[in-house]
């Protein structure tokens, strides 16, 4: 069985406070790229994981894998030889990591069905990995994990995705964050919510990472509907009115950034 590991962006992304316990109290807008890591499996008699893909050295120890970790959470009947493609870069906003669990989960989906329980046990994994199962646009709260539907206008839109290099953990970018609650997140569809709300991480990352600047500032002279940094960064994204105009904007990029052309889910 194969299963892509939708990369995740967030279009909106609101801090409202921190919690006593050391987590930020979240108002996110979830969406999905039609593109991402790959991953395929076999049966096997035990649980393995081979990493390959532009992006396999960045991941040197498959045990600390949350693919391995999602695989503990599920029991199966039989192992699996797991093969991960990575094709999106590590650290890099895009719930790369999380987005390899989400894929794992509906593969077993797939193959047996999942546990009742699974959100509780996808939870654990990440604050993401909920919403990667899922791989659907919609409305993330507390830590991300509290799941609300979204009515998706957006589906379709073209977008282009462009990482300067440079990973960004995103624990010194949360621990940046200066502590004042901008408000919530706007209500409406996904259009209205994605052009009203804002990415609260965006100054402590650009501190952090200046280069996303630059990455921003050549998106925005692309004529895009909007250009916004994903996540934690370092990966920004923008989106597009046509095909014609994402794929010009990727051409003009530098070569040294990573780029993805897709579309959103």
């Amino acid at each position: 069985m194969i299963e892509t590991a939708f990369a995740k962006i967030n279009l909106a992304l609101h801090v409202r406070r921190r919690r006593e316990d050391g987590y930020h109290e979240l108002e996110t807008l979830f969406a999905f790229v039609d593109a991402g890591d790959v991953l395929s499996v076999a049966p096997a008699e035990r649980d393995s994981l081979r990493t390959v893909g532009e992006f396999a050295g960045a991941l040197d120890n498959p045990f600390d894998n949350i693919v391995m970790q999602a695989l503990t959470a599920l029991p199966r009947p039989q192992g699996w030889a797991v093969t991960l493609e990575k094709n999106l870069p590590v650290a890099a906003g895009l719930g790369g990591g999380s987005a390899d669990a989400g894929a794992l989960f509906r593969l077993v989906e797939r193959s047996q069905g999942l546990p009742d329980d699974w959100h509780a046990r996808a939870a654990r994994l990440g604050a993401d990995v909920p919403a990667c199962v899922l791989s659907c646009a919609c409305i993330g709260l507390g830590t991300g994990t509290e799941l609300e539907p979204v009515y998706n206008d957006l589906a379709g839109m073209p977008v282009l995705l462009v990482n300067p290099c440079v990973p960004l953990s995103t624990g010194p970018v949360f621990k940046a964050w200066d502590g004042v609650d901008r408000g919530p997140l706007p209500t409406g569809d996904l259009r209205t919510i994605t052009l009203e709300g804002r990415n609260d991480l965006e100054a402590p990352a650009l501190a952090l990472c200046p280069v996303i600047g630059d990455v921003l500032a050549a998106l925005r002279e692309t004529g895009p509907v909007i250009a916004r940094m994903s996540g934690s960064g370092a990966t920004c994204f923008a989106l597009y009115d046509s095909p014609a105009a994402r794929d010009a904007a990727q051409a003009a990029m530098p070569a040294a950034w990573w780029t993805l052309a897709g579309a959103l889910r």
